[in-house]
């Protein structure tokens, strides 16, 4: 077993790893309960705002998550030769009314897009 070894990184690290990435973890808390879901995000670094993108259908346990203004985390992350980075970034989301957004609101989205998903054999999504 391999000793665990941290190091902090500086804001413009975290600004630039966030930049160059386009997908996490969102985990979402309420009333003890945990839930967790790939999603794609834009960054942007000089407001240090994340946007995110969150696709769900009426009836999902994601939606009734959100709808309950639930603590969040996004978590990053990558593996290089070994070495592993993550940033967890923590706060509250935001709910942007689409009826709000302009050309220049969108431009700040990114290239976020919607993560692809599986369907196991029992139909639900992985």
């Amino acid at each position: 077993m391999t000793t665990k070894r941290e190091a902090e990184m500086s804001a413009s690290a975290i600004d630039a790893f966030l930049a160059r990435h386009e997908t996490g973890v969102l985990s979402l808390a309420r009333d003890d309960a945990p839930y967790a879901i790939p999603i794609s995000y834009g960054y942007d670094e000089d407001a240090r705002e994340t946007f995110l993108r969150l696709v769900s259908t009426v009836d999902s346990e994601k939606r009734e998550f959100l709808g309950s203004d639930p603590d969040a985390r996004l978590v990053v992350y990558e593996e290089d030769e070994g070495s592993y980075t993550s940033v967890v970034a923590v706060g509250t989301l935001e709910r942007v009314d689409p009826a709000t957004l302009t050309p220049e609101t969108i431009a700040q989205y990114g290239e976020t897009r919607r993560p692809r998903s599986r369907r196991a054999a029992d139909g639900s999504r992985r």
